[in-house]
Protein backbone atom coordinates (compact mmCIF):
# COMPACT_ATOMS: atom_id res chain seq x y z
CA UNK A 1 0.00 0.00 0.00
CA UNK A 2 1.38 3.63 -0.86
CA UNK A 3 0.02 6.98 -0.20
CA UNK A 4 -0.35 9.94 -2.38
CA UNK A 5 -0.34 13.52 -1.38
CA UNK A 6 -2.17 16.24 -3.66
CA UNK A 7 -1.14 19.75 -2.87
CA UNK A 8 -3.00 22.93 -3.23
CA UNK A 9 -2.03 23.63 -6.79
CA UNK A 10 -1.04 27.24 -8.04
CA UNK A 11 -4.21 28.85 -9.38
CA UNK A 12 -3.17 31.58 -10.88
CA UNK A 13 -0.60 34.18 -10.95
CA UNK A 14 -0.06 35.64 -7.44
CA UNK A 15 -2.43 33.40 -5.61
CA UNK A 16 -0.96 32.65 -2.39
CA UNK A 17 -3.90 30.68 -0.92
CA UNK A 18 -7.23 29.46 -1.32
CA UNK A 19 -10.44 28.70 0.78
CA UNK A 20 -12.18 25.53 0.50
CA UNK A 21 -15.69 26.06 -0.49
CA UNK A 22 -16.97 22.48 -0.86
CA UNK A 23 -15.56 18.78 0.00
CA UNK A 24 -16.66 16.26 -2.66
CA UNK A 25 -15.16 13.11 -0.51
CA UNK A 26 -14.89 12.41 3.59
CA UNK A 27 -11.99 10.79 5.32
CA UNK A 28 -12.91 6.93 4.16
CA UNK A 29 -14.30 6.98 0.89
CA UNK A 30 -12.94 5.77 -2.00
CA UNK A 31 -12.27 7.69 -4.78
CA UNK A 32 -11.18 7.14 -8.48
CA UNK A 33 -9.23 8.92 -11.21
CA UNK A 34 -10.09 12.64 -12.58
CA UNK A 35 -13.24 12.31 -9.48
CA UNK A 36 -13.76 15.93 -8.68
CA UNK A 37 -12.53 15.97 -4.79
CA UNK A 38 -12.90 19.49 -3.31
CA UNK A 39 -13.81 22.78 -4.68
CA UNK A 40 -11.66 25.72 -3.42
CA UNK A 41 -12.25 29.52 -4.34
CA UNK A 42 -9.61 32.16 -4.94
CA UNK A 43 -10.10 36.10 -5.13
CA UNK A 44 -11.70 35.75 -8.66
CA UNK A 45 -12.44 31.92 -9.31
CA UNK A 46 -13.65 28.71 -8.04
CA UNK A 47 -11.52 25.92 -9.07
CA UNK A 48 -12.29 22.11 -8.26
CA UNK A 49 -9.93 19.76 -7.69
CA UNK A 50 -9.46 16.34 -8.95
CA UNK A 51 -7.93 13.38 -7.76
CA UNK A 52 -5.31 11.91 -10.11
CA UNK A 53 -5.22 8.50 -9.14
CA UNK A 54 -7.44 5.47 -7.94
CA UNK A 55 -7.83 5.01 -4.08
CA UNK A 56 -9.14 5.64 -0.37
CA UNK A 57 -9.23 8.81 1.16
CA UNK A 58 -7.16 8.79 4.82
CA UNK A 59 -6.86 13.00 5.52
CA UNK A 60 -8.63 16.13 4.57
CA UNK A 61 -6.49 19.20 4.81
CA UNK A 62 -9.40 21.41 6.97
CA UNK A 63 -13.36 22.59 7.09
CA UNK A 64 -15.45 24.66 4.67
CA UNK A 65 -14.16 27.96 4.94
CA UNK A 66 -10.60 27.28 5.30
CA UNK A 67 -7.59 28.90 3.50
CA UNK A 68 -4.76 26.65 2.37
CA UNK A 69 -1.53 27.58 1.60
CA UNK A 70 -0.71 26.92 -2.28
CA UNK A 71 1.35 24.09 -2.09
CA UNK A 72 0.22 22.53 1.15
CA UNK A 73 -1.23 19.47 1.21
CA UNK A 74 -5.03 18.84 0.85
CA UNK A 75 -5.90 15.24 0.26
CA UNK A 76 -3.98 12.25 1.36
CA UNK A 77 -4.68 9.19 -1.04
CA UNK A 78 -3.75 5.67 0.51
CA UNK A 79 -3.67 3.82 -3.01
CA UNK A 80 -2.51 0.34 -4.10
CA UNK A 81 0.72 1.09 -5.35
CA UNK A 82 4.28 1.80 -3.59
CA UNK A 83 3.82 5.87 -2.15
CA UNK A 84 3.72 8.57 -4.49
CA UNK A 85 4.95 12.06 -5.07
CA UNK A 86 2.62 14.60 -5.13
CA UNK A 87 1.43 15.29 -9.13
CA UNK A 88 0.65 18.53 -10.56
CA UNK A 89 -3.21 18.39 -10.91
CA UNK A 90 -5.67 20.01 -13.71
CA UNK A 91 -8.04 22.51 -12.59
CA UNK A 92 -11.30 23.86 -14.11
CA UNK A 93 -12.28 27.31 -13.29
CA UNK A 94 -15.49 28.28 -12.59
CA UNK A 95 -15.37 32.45 -12.11
CA UNK A 96 -17.09 34.56 -9.74
CA UNK A 97 -17.34 38.35 -8.74
CA UNK A 98 -13.65 39.60 -8.61
CA UNK A 99 -12.87 40.29 -4.96
CA UNK A 100 -9.74 41.57 -3.06
CA UNK A 101 -6.57 39.18 -2.13
CA UNK A 102 -6.49 37.80 1.39
CA UNK A 103 -3.49 37.90 3.48
CA UNK A 104 -1.14 34.90 2.95
CA UNK A 105 -1.30 31.91 5.24
CA UNK A 106 1.77 30.07 5.88
CA UNK A 107 1.73 26.69 5.05
CA UNK A 108 1.93 23.89 7.70
CA UNK A 109 5.75 22.98 8.41
CA UNK A 110 6.59 19.33 7.32
CA UNK A 111 8.99 17.01 7.84
CA UNK A 112 12.67 17.28 6.01
CA UNK A 113 12.82 14.86 3.18
CA UNK A 114 15.14 12.56 4.68
CA UNK A 115 13.04 11.76 7.44
CA UNK A 116 10.03 9.15 7.09
CA UNK A 117 6.89 10.68 6.16
CA UNK A 118 4.90 10.54 9.42
CA UNK A 119 1.80 8.50 9.64
CA UNK A 120 -1.30 10.47 8.91
CA UNK A 121 -3.04 12.01 11.92
CA UNK A 122 -6.60 11.34 12.02
CA UNK A 123 -8.90 14.23 11.38
CA UNK A 124 -10.23 16.49 13.90
CA UNK A 125 -13.72 15.66 14.92
CA UNK A 126 -16.03 18.61 14.76
CA UNK A 127 -19.20 19.02 16.75
CA UNK A 128 -21.32 17.38 15.16
CA UNK A 129 -24.75 19.86 13.98
CA UNK A 130 -28.23 17.62 14.65
CA UNK A 131 -29.27 16.19 11.47
CA UNK A 132 -32.72 17.48 10.53
CA UNK A 133 -34.43 18.48 7.25
CA UNK A 134 -34.70 22.24 6.75
CA UNK A 135 -38.94 21.96 7.28
CA UNK A 136 -38.10 20.05 10.39
CA UNK A 137 -35.56 23.27 11.30
CA UNK A 138 -37.77 26.32 10.76
CA UNK A 139 -40.63 24.37 12.85
CA UNK A 140 -38.34 24.01 15.39
CA UNK A 141 -37.22 27.54 15.72
CA UNK A 142 -40.74 28.72 15.37
CA UNK A 143 -41.16 26.66 18.40
CA UNK A 144 -38.34 27.61 20.06
CA UNK A 145 -36.97 24.49 20.62
CA UNK A 146 -33.21 23.61 20.65
CA UNK A 147 -32.53 20.76 17.56
CA UNK A 148 -29.43 19.71 20.15
CA UNK A 149 -31.46 19.00 22.77
CA UNK A 150 -34.16 16.42 20.57
CA UNK A 151 -33.29 12.68 20.00
CA UNK A 152 -33.41 12.07 16.27
CA UNK A 153 -35.54 8.61 15.48
CA UNK A 154 -35.02 9.01 12.20
CA UNK A 155 -32.04 6.66 10.17
CA UNK A 156 -28.70 8.11 11.43
CA UNK A 157 -30.30 9.89 14.14
CA UNK A 158 -31.95 12.41 11.81
CA UNK A 159 -34.27 14.41 13.65
CA UNK A 160 -37.95 14.18 12.18
CA UNK A 161 -40.94 16.58 12.48
CA UNK A 162 -42.08 13.95 15.19
CA UNK A 163 -39.45 14.07 17.37
CA UNK A 164 -39.20 17.74 17.83
CA UNK A 165 -43.35 17.49 18.59
CA UNK A 166 -42.61 15.03 21.05
CA UNK A 167 -40.18 16.74 22.38
CA UNK A 168 -42.48 20.09 23.17
CA UNK A 169 -45.41 17.46 24.68
CA UNK A 170 -42.71 16.48 27.39
CA UNK A 171 -43.74 19.97 28.43
CA UNK A 172 -39.39 20.64 27.83
CA UNK A 173 -40.03 23.55 25.35
CA UNK A 174 -39.93 27.38 26.79
CA UNK A 175 -43.29 28.30 28.59
CA UNK A 176 -45.77 29.95 26.43
CA UNK A 177 -46.68 33.79 27.16
CA UNK A 178 -49.54 35.26 28.62
CA UNK A 179 -51.01 35.88 24.95
CA UNK A 180 -50.31 32.25 23.74
CA UNK A 181 -47.06 32.83 21.68
CA UNK A 182 -44.18 30.90 22.69
CA UNK A 183 -40.85 32.46 23.28
CA UNK A 184 -38.04 31.94 20.51
CA UNK A 185 -34.70 31.26 22.24
CA UNK A 186 -33.09 29.49 19.60
CA UNK A 187 -30.16 30.82 17.49
CA UNK A 188 -28.42 29.88 14.34
CA UNK A 189 -24.84 29.75 13.71
CA UNK A 190 -23.41 30.40 9.60
CA UNK A 191 -20.26 30.88 8.78
CA UNK A 192 -19.26 32.82 6.15
CA UNK A 193 -17.52 31.22 3.20
CA UNK A 194 -17.14 31.29 -0.51
CA UNK A 195 -18.88 34.36 -2.92
CA UNK A 196 -20.96 35.44 0.56
CA UNK A 197 -17.25 35.88 1.86
CA UNK A 198 -15.61 37.51 -0.76
CA UNK A 199 -18.63 40.11 -1.03
CA UNK A 200 -18.11 40.86 2.05
CA UNK A 201 -14.31 41.47 2.17
CA UNK A 202 -15.24 43.23 -0.95
CA UNK A 203 -17.52 45.85 0.39
CA UNK A 204 -15.23 46.47 3.55
CA UNK A 205 -12.67 47.13 0.90
CA UNK A 206 -14.75 49.67 -1.10
CA UNK A 207 -16.28 51.41 1.85
CA UNK A 208 -13.28 51.73 4.18
CA UNK A 209 -10.86 53.08 1.12
CA UNK A 210 -13.02 54.96 -0.71
CA UNK A 211 -14.27 58.26 0.51
CA UNK A 212 -18.30 58.21 -1.21
CA UNK A 213 -20.30 60.89 -2.47
CA UNK A 214 -23.47 60.17 -3.39
CA UNK A 215 -25.52 62.52 -5.71
CA UNK A 216 -29.42 61.76 -6.77
CA UNK A 217 -31.07 63.29 -9.43
CA UNK A 218 -34.86 63.23 -10.72
CA UNK A 219 -35.26 62.18 -14.44
CA UNK A 220 -37.90 61.84 -16.57
CA UNK A 221 -38.23 58.94 -18.81
CA UNK A 222 -41.57 59.62 -19.99
CA UNK A 223 -39.85 60.11 -23.46
CA UNK A 224 -37.93 57.23 -23.19
CA UNK A 225 -40.42 54.61 -22.19
CA UNK A 226 -42.43 55.70 -25.29
CA UNK A 227 -39.63 54.98 -27.51
CA UNK A 228 -38.56 51.77 -25.60
CA UNK A 229 -41.95 50.30 -26.26
CA UNK A 230 -42.41 51.21 -29.82
CA UNK A 231 -38.69 50.04 -30.40
CA UNK A 232 -39.52 46.83 -28.75
CA UNK A 233 -42.83 46.12 -30.94
CA UNK A 234 -40.66 46.84 -34.00
CA UNK A 235 -37.84 44.75 -32.97
CA UNK A 236 -36.63 41.53 -34.88
CA UNK A 237 -37.36 37.82 -33.67
CA UNK A 238 -33.58 37.72 -32.81
CA UNK A 239 -33.37 41.10 -30.40
CA UNK A 240 -34.04 40.62 -26.92
CA UNK A 241 -36.68 43.35 -25.35
CA UNK A 242 -35.28 46.40 -24.51
CA UNK A 243 -35.05 47.52 -20.82
CA UNK A 244 -34.04 51.00 -19.52
CA UNK A 245 -30.38 49.59 -19.19
CA UNK A 246 -29.02 49.56 -22.46
CA UNK A 247 -30.00 53.08 -23.42
CA UNK A 248 -28.54 54.12 -19.95
CA UNK A 249 -25.01 52.49 -21.27
CA UNK A 250 -25.29 54.38 -24.45
CA UNK A 251 -25.63 57.76 -22.49
CA UNK A 252 -22.98 56.31 -19.91
CA UNK A 253 -20.60 56.11 -23.20
CA UNK A 254 -21.77 60.02 -24.43
CA UNK A 255 -21.40 61.57 -21.07
CA UNK A 256 -17.78 59.45 -20.30
CA UNK A 257 -16.56 61.51 -23.33
CA UNK A 258 -16.75 64.71 -22.14
CA UNK A 259 -15.56 63.39 -18.93
CA UNK A 260 -13.37 61.06 -18.87
CA UNK A 261 -12.17 60.88 -15.49
CA UNK A 262 -15.31 59.57 -14.57
CA UNK A 263 -13.94 55.83 -16.81
CA UNK A 264 -11.34 55.26 -14.35
CA UNK A 265 -9.63 53.31 -11.66
CA UNK A 266 -7.54 54.28 -8.93
CA UNK A 267 -5.01 52.48 -7.06
CA UNK A 268 -4.41 54.28 -3.97
CA UNK A 269 -1.67 52.45 -3.10
CA UNK A 270 0.41 53.54 -6.05
CA UNK A 271 -1.45 57.00 -6.13
CA UNK A 272 -2.07 56.44 -9.84
CA UNK A 273 -5.61 57.01 -11.92
CA UNK A 274 -5.56 55.25 -14.82
CA UNK A 275 -8.07 57.09 -17.20
CA UNK A 276 -10.00 54.39 -19.50
CA UNK A 277 -10.64 55.11 -23.20
CA UNK A 278 -12.69 51.64 -23.64
CA UNK A 279 -15.57 51.78 -21.48
CA UNK A 280 -16.19 48.15 -20.09
CA UNK A 281 -19.83 48.56 -18.03
CA UNK A 282 -20.05 46.15 -15.00
CA UNK A 283 -23.72 45.51 -14.83
CA UNK A 284 -24.32 43.96 -10.86
CA UNK A 285 -26.29 40.66 -11.29
CA UNK A 286 -27.67 39.21 -8.64
CA UNK A 287 -27.47 35.26 -8.60
CA UNK A 288 -28.18 32.30 -6.73
CA UNK A 289 -24.67 32.40 -5.15
CA UNK A 290 -24.55 36.25 -4.48
CA UNK A 291 -24.46 39.21 -5.99
CA UNK A 292 -21.94 39.11 -9.14
CA UNK A 293 -20.52 41.81 -11.92
CA UNK A 294 -20.35 40.31 -15.59
CA UNK A 295 -18.48 42.95 -17.86
CA UNK A 296 -20.36 44.16 -21.18
CA UNK A 297 -16.54 45.45 -23.24
CA UNK A 298 -16.48 48.34 -24.95
CA UNK A 299 -19.93 49.61 -24.75
CA UNK A 300 -18.31 52.38 -27.08
CA UNK A 301 -18.17 50.27 -29.81
CA UNK A 302 -21.89 48.62 -29.36
CA UNK A 303 -25.55 50.05 -29.95
CA UNK A 304 -28.48 49.66 -28.32
CA UNK A 305 -29.52 46.22 -29.60
CA UNK A 306 -25.88 45.01 -29.04
CA UNK A 307 -25.81 46.34 -25.17
CA UNK A 308 -28.93 44.58 -24.70
CA UNK A 309 -27.88 41.20 -26.74
CA UNK A 310 -24.81 41.38 -24.51
CA UNK A 311 -25.84 42.59 -21.08
CA UNK A 312 -28.80 39.51 -21.29
CA UNK A 313 -25.97 36.82 -22.19
CA UNK A 314 -24.08 37.77 -19.82
CA UNK A 315 -26.68 38.09 -16.84
CA UNK A 316 -27.87 34.00 -17.98
CA UNK A 317 -24.03 32.98 -17.73
CA UNK A 318 -23.25 34.64 -14.31
CA UNK A 319 -26.65 33.10 -12.82
CA UNK A 320 -26.02 29.95 -14.21
CA UNK A 321 -22.34 29.89 -13.30
CA UNK A 322 -20.70 29.64 -16.18
CA UNK A 323 -19.10 33.12 -17.13
CA UNK A 324 -15.65 33.12 -17.65
CA UNK A 325 -13.51 34.76 -15.30
CA UNK A 326 -12.64 37.47 -17.80
CA UNK A 327 -15.91 38.22 -17.73
CA UNK A 328 -16.31 39.21 -14.45
CA UNK A 329 -13.52 41.35 -14.07
CA UNK A 330 -12.19 44.54 -15.63
CA UNK A 331 -15.09 46.85 -15.67
CA UNK A 332 -14.07 50.21 -15.64
CA UNK A 333 -18.03 51.93 -14.02
CA UNK A 334 -20.72 50.26 -12.59
CA UNK A 335 -24.27 50.08 -13.33
CA UNK A 336 -26.38 48.85 -10.49
CA UNK A 337 -30.31 47.99 -11.07
CA UNK A 338 -32.83 46.75 -8.75
CA UNK A 339 -35.64 46.76 -11.33
CA UNK A 340 -39.15 46.94 -9.67
CA UNK A 341 -37.44 46.85 -5.92
CA UNK A 342 -35.42 49.76 -7.21
CA UNK A 343 -36.77 52.12 -4.25
CA UNK A 344 -36.62 55.96 -4.23
CA UNK A 345 -33.36 56.38 -3.30
CA UNK A 346 -30.09 53.84 -2.60
CA UNK A 347 -26.68 54.65 -2.07
CA UNK A 348 -24.68 52.13 -4.22
CA UNK A 349 -21.29 50.93 -3.01
CA UNK A 350 -18.43 51.71 -5.77
CA UNK A 351 -17.16 48.72 -6.90
CA UNK A 352 -13.16 49.20 -5.80
CA UNK A 353 -11.18 50.01 -7.66
CA UNK A 354 -13.46 52.29 -10.27
CA UNK A 355 -14.36 55.89 -8.73
CA UNK A 356 -17.85 55.71 -9.81
CA UNK A 357 -20.93 53.35 -9.59
CA UNK A 358 -24.93 54.60 -11.22
CA UNK A 359 -27.45 53.35 -8.97
CA UNK A 360 -30.85 53.20 -11.25
CA UNK A 361 -34.28 53.27 -8.86
CA UNK A 362 -37.63 52.64 -9.72
CA UNK A 363 -39.65 54.39 -12.27
CA UNK A 364 -42.95 55.56 -10.78
CA UNK A 365 -45.92 57.60 -12.20
CA UNK A 366 -46.26 61.10 -10.53
CA UNK A 367 -47.83 64.45 -11.00
CA UNK A 368 -45.07 67.16 -12.11
CA UNK A 369 -46.20 70.82 -12.54
CA UNK A 370 -45.61 71.67 -15.83
CA UNK A 371 -45.68 75.31 -15.10
CA UNK A 372 -49.68 75.76 -15.53
CA UNK A 373 -50.97 72.11 -14.53
CA UNK A 374 -49.98 68.67 -12.78
CA UNK A 375 -49.42 66.06 -15.40
CA UNK A 376 -48.29 62.49 -14.74
CA UNK A 377 -44.97 61.61 -15.75
CA UNK A 378 -42.63 58.60 -15.60
CA UNK A 379 -39.77 59.47 -13.00
CA UNK A 380 -37.15 57.65 -12.11
CA UNK A 381 -34.45 58.79 -10.03
CA UNK A 382 -30.46 58.00 -10.65
CA UNK A 383 -28.50 57.61 -7.72
CA UNK A 384 -24.77 57.62 -8.15
CA UNK A 385 -21.87 57.18 -6.09
CA UNK A 386 -18.24 58.78 -6.57
CA UNK A 387 -14.78 58.53 -5.54
CA UNK A 388 -14.65 61.98 -3.99
CA UNK A 389 -11.22 61.43 -4.11
CA UNK A 390 -11.12 61.93 -7.68
CA UNK A 391 -13.98 63.19 -8.61
CA UNK A 392 -15.25 66.51 -7.44
CA UNK A 393 -18.86 67.40 -6.39
CA UNK A 394 -19.38 69.73 -8.85
CA UNK A 395 -17.71 67.10 -11.83
CA UNK A 396 -20.04 64.48 -10.36
CA UNK A 397 -23.38 66.83 -10.43
CA UNK A 398 -22.13 68.17 -13.67
CA UNK A 399 -22.02 63.96 -15.20
CA UNK A 400 -25.69 63.28 -13.75
CA UNK A 401 -26.97 66.27 -15.66
CA UNK A 402 -25.77 65.25 -18.90
CA UNK A 403 -27.04 61.81 -18.35
CA UNK A 404 -30.82 63.23 -17.21
CA UNK A 405 -30.39 65.26 -20.68
CA UNK A 406 -29.53 62.49 -22.75
CA UNK A 407 -32.32 60.02 -21.05
CA UNK A 408 -35.05 62.38 -21.20
CA UNK A 409 -34.10 63.45 -25.12
CA UNK A 410 -33.57 60.10 -26.11
CA UNK A 411 -33.43 61.46 -29.57
CA UNK A 412 -29.92 62.77 -28.60
CA UNK A 413 -28.27 59.24 -27.48
CA UNK A 414 -28.49 58.12 -31.33
CA UNK A 415 -27.08 61.56 -32.41
CA UNK A 416 -23.40 60.96 -33.30
CA UNK A 417 -20.89 63.25 -32.90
Amino acid sequence: MGEFIIKMPDVGEGVAEAELVEWHVKAGDPVREDMVIAAVMTDKATVEIPSPVNGTVIWLAGEIGDRIAVKAPLVRIETAGETDEAQPIRISPAPVAETPKAEITKPAPTAPASAPAPAPAPAPVPVEKPIAAPSVRLFARESGVDLRQVQGSGPAGRILREDVEQFLSQGTAPAATRNGFARKTATEEIKLTGLRRRIAEKMVLSTSRIPHITYVEEVDMTALEELRATMNGDRRPDHPKLTVLPFLMRALVKAISEQPNVNATFDDDAGIITRHSAVHIGIATQTPAGLTVPVVRHAEARGIWDCAAEMVRLAEAARSGTATRDELSGSTITISSLGALGGIVSTPVINHPEVAIIGVNKIATRPVWDGTQFVPRKMMNLSSSFDHRIIDGWDAATFVQRIRTLLETPALIFIEG
